[in-house]
């Protein structure tokens, strides 16, 4: 019980984990799109990063939206540890979140489609927990790279968390930030799903959908 204490509290900058000045190795290409995981991307590709849960899946439901994905990698970010590993980032002690970021083309795909995948593809109620996986690198989180994605983020948050309390849910506990530091997974974790297609995937929807408002106009 103290175990699971601790791994739902955030740690400070005296109790997290020093970490390491290099990067974890990782993937070269993505394992399904046989593109560079790191770039460089087409011009005029934009970037998006969300956390929901343990993130084998998550990167599953964006790799699944095709045209207008470029790539997706798995990795870590929100918290405190430099280029954490994945035994790291289970101790709790690096505060950091399981996250998808995902490439993507704007005038393929727009960011309110990404958004919509993200809200109804997970409980954004959940606290620092996704179904049976508890711990803060389980919370729900949309990281952007624009004022124009981060408004756009609250905006939804807002439109589906009146849905949600008329469905009976709670309040969404989804943090909404500029995106920190992105520290790529280790190789093995990079389109989990695709290279063991039956393999643990935790995530589980409302079934609440999500119209996302479209009032704001995002380039990337």
């Amino acid at each position: 019980m103290f175990f699971q204490r601790k791994k739902v509290e955030m740690p400070t900058l005296e109790t997290a984990l020093p970490g390491r000045s290099d990067a974890i190795p990782t993937a070269m290409m993505h394992f399904l799109l046989g593109r560079p995981l790191k770039g460089p991307h087409p011009e005029g590709s934009a970037e998006a990063m969300f956390g929901m849960g343990c993130f084998w899946g998550a990167e599953r439901k964006f790799w699944q939206l095709g045209d207008g994905i470029v790539v997706t990698a798995v990795g870590y970010t929100g918290g405190l540890t430099p280029n954490p590993t994945y035994e790291e980032v289970c101790t709790g002690r690096t505060g950091h979140n399981e996250v998808v970021h995902v490439v993507f083309d704007p005038t393929r795909i727009p960011y309110a489609h990404l958004l919509q995948a993200f809200w109804e593809s997970h409980d954004p109620t959940q606290g620092y927990r996704q179904g049976n996986d508890v711990g803060t690198q389980y919370r729900s989180g949309i990281y952007t790279f624009s004022d124009e994605q981060l408004t756009m983020a609250n905006a939804s948050r807002a439109a589906y968390q009146e849905k949600l309390l008329a469905a009976g849910f709670g309040l969404i506990t989804t943090e909404i930030i500029k995106a920190p530091a992105f520290y790529y997974a280790e190789d093995y974790h990079q389109q989990y799903l695709d290279k063991v297609p039956h393999g643990y995937c935790g995530l589980g929807g409302t079934g609440v959908s999500c119209l996302v408002p479209t009032g704001v106009t995002v380039t990337g």
